[in-house]
C-alpha cells in the first residue's frame, strides 16, 4: 500500500513544488517543508505564506513541545486550503480512538509517532481511505531500519524522528535533536514510500540534511521557533537554506 504519490495537500510526487532550484542545467525539486507543532491559525498562515507544503498539529503527548486541544486543530485544519496538507499528531495506538479523533479533527493526514499494530492500520486504511496515514520511525539505532521496512507497505509515508519511545516517560517528537542520518539514509534507499525527515533540523544544518539523506519532505518544530512561538526571520532563514539560496 506505501503509494508512490500521496493524495491529500499537494504530495502528487509528479506535480512540480512551489519552488525550485537550478543546479548546473537542472532544476531540482526541494524538499517539500512541514511546520509542526502550529499552535495557532496566525502561526498557520505564516508559515503558508513562508512556503509550507503542511502543518503539524500536535494533540495529547507523553512529553514534548507544542500541544494543543482537539478543538483548536480541527478549527485550524477548516481553514487550511488546498493542496496544503493537515497532519493530526496522535499518541494513539488503536484504530477506534484514532477515528473518534479524526471525526473530531478532520485532517488530511494522521502522523502516528507511536508504534502501531499493523491489524490497527489495515483498519485505520480500511476506514479512511482517502485519509493519509504517516508513521513515525524513532530512529534510535538498527533496529530502526527492520522497522521501517515492516511498516513501509502498510502506510503512505515514514517519518524518521530522534524520539525514543522505550523511555519512562515517552519521547515521541520534538526532541530539537539530530539522529544518525546514515541509518535514515538506509531506510530511504530500501523503502517504496515518501520519507520525511525530523529531529533538531535547523536552517544551519537543513542543507547538510537534505545532501545526507535526500528525503521527499522535511519536519520541524523547534529549529524555527524563539521562546516557542514561530519566527519569522528563522523560518524564512530555514526555507532559504532548503532552496539553496545565500543565507540574508
Amino acid at each position: 500500500m506505501c503509494h508512490a504519490k500521496l493524495l491529500g495537500g499537494g504530495f502528487d510526487l509528479s506535480a512540480p513544488s512551489a519552488y525550485q532550484v537550478e543546479r548546473g542545467a537542472v532544476l531540482v525539486q526541494p524538499p517539500r517543508v512541514k511546520i509542526c507543532c502550529i499552535a495557532s491559525l496566525a502561526e498557520a498562515r505564516l508559515a503558508l505564506d513562508l512556503g509550507a507544503s503542511a502543518l503539524g498539529l500536535v494533540s495529547a503527548m507523553p512529553s514534548g513541545p507544542g500541544v494543543i486541544g482537539d478543538a483548536l486543530i480541527a478549527a485550524i485544519a477548516a481553514e487550511v486550503p488546498p493542496p496544503t496538507a493537515t497532519f493530526l499528531l496522535t499518541a494513539r495506538q488503536d484504530a477506534a480512538s484514532i477515528l473518534v479523533q479524526h471525526a473530531m479533527c478532520l485532517t488530511t493526514t494522521i502522523q502516528l509517532v507511536d508504534r502501531v499494530a499493523e491489524a490497527e492500520l489495515r483498519l485505520l486504511k480500511l476506514a479512511l481511505p482517502r485519509v493519509q496515514l504517516v508513521q513515525v520511525i524513532h530512529v534510535v539505532d538498527d533496529g530502526a531500519v527492520a522497522e521501517a521496512l515492516a511498516l513501509a507497505p502498510l502506510v503512505d509515508a515514514l517519518l524518521l524522528d530522534s524520539g525514543n519511545p522505550a523511555l519512562a516517560v515517552k519521547e515521541l517528537g520534538g526532541t530539537g535533536r539530530t539522529h544518525d542520518w546514515r541509518l535514515s539514509r538506509r531506510i530511504r534507499d530500501r523503502v517504496a514510500c515518501p520519507v520525511y525527515l525530523a529531529g533538531g533540523l535547523t536552517p544551519a544544518n537543513v542543507g547538510a540534511a537534505i545532501e545526507a539523506v535526500q528525503p521527499f519532505g522535511l519536519d520541524l518544530c523547534s529549529g524555527v521557533r524563539t521562546g516557542g512561538r514561530l519566527d519569522p526571520a528563522k523560518l524564512q532563514a530555514f526555507f532559504d537554506a532548503v532552496a539553496g539560496r545565500p543565507a540574508g
